[in-house]
Order: C-alpha cells, then sequence, then structure tokens
C-alpha cells in the first residue's frame, strides 16, 4: 500500500473542509498519511495569527491526533544533499519546503501537495496532487 506525507496546503485545504480532500483521505485510509512536524510548526504559525487561536490551535490538535507526524531528523542528510544538489544547478527551495520534501523521500512516502510545479526540482520525490487530480476526474464525468 502506498503511503503519503500530506503538504501543509492540503492539510490547510483538510482544515479549511475540503470535501476532496477529506473523501481522498478516506479512500486511501488515514493511516496511510502521515503529516511533517515541520507542517506542524506551519499549521501552528497560522493558528498563532488567527483571531481564532484556541480554537484554531484545537483544529491543529485534531490535524496532529489524525495523522502521525513524522520527524525530521531522520531526513536531514536527504535535505543536505538536496539542497547542496539544487544550489549548484541554480534552482534554490525554501527550507522549510525542502524539508518536507526530503522527509517524504526519506520514508519512501508521496508527498501530497497542491504546489507540484514547486517541489518537481527535487530528485527522487514522487508527487501527487489530490485537488487536481479530483479536478480531472470531475471534468471526465
Amino acid at each position: 500500500m502506498t503511503n503519503f506525507l500530506l503538504d501543509s496546503d492540503t492539510c490547510i485545504s483538510l482544515i479549511r473542509g475540503n470535501e476532496t480532500i477529506r473523501n481522498k483521505i478516506v479512500l486511501v485510509g488515514s493511516e496511510h498519511c502521515f503529516i511533517s512536524e515541520i507542517t506542524v510548526a506551519e499549521l501552528r504559525f497560522g493558528a498563532e495569527r488567527s483571531n481564532r487561536r484556541k480554537q484554531e490551535h484545537r483544529i491543529v490538535d485534531l490535524v496532529c491526533e489524525e495523522f502521525t507526524t513524522l520527524t525530521i531528523s531522520k531526513a536531514i542528510r536527504t535535505f543536505a544533499a538536496e539542497k547542496a544538489r539544487l544550489w549548484s544547478i541554480g534552482q534554490k527551495l525554501a527550507d522549510f519546503d525542502l524539508l518536507i520534501g526530503a522527509t517524504a523521500v526519506y520514508h519512501g512516502l508521496v508527498l501530497v501537495t497542491n504546489n507540484t510545479k514547486h517541489f518537481e526540482r527535487m530528485q527522487s520525490l514522487r508527487l501527487e496532487n489530490w485537488m487536481q487530480d479530483m479536478e480531472m476526474e470531475e471534468q471526465e464525468e
């Protein structure tokens, strides 16, 4: 069975009630979906910026309860190698995004993101855009 790492933008869509994302998670099984501690940090930052901090932090708590959070420590070497490779060819990627991508690569996960163009520079990173996949299915019907 394929396992997935949900990018921050996918989690934000889920939090905002996106049924497409929720349905896909149900389809693949939430036990096959993971999040990075970087995503947790980004979600916490968003909650801190909200006018409803307490409520938003509770929502982030629910996301953290639903999915296993992967630490970045084991992926640091993958991060460093990929960052060096990208720098050598003049294609930089923000560290947080690179850490999320490196975590997916290290653990052999497919990264689910709406920013596939942003991540496709990374070697060995498998990507899926569940929003795009569902839009294509709807167009075919």
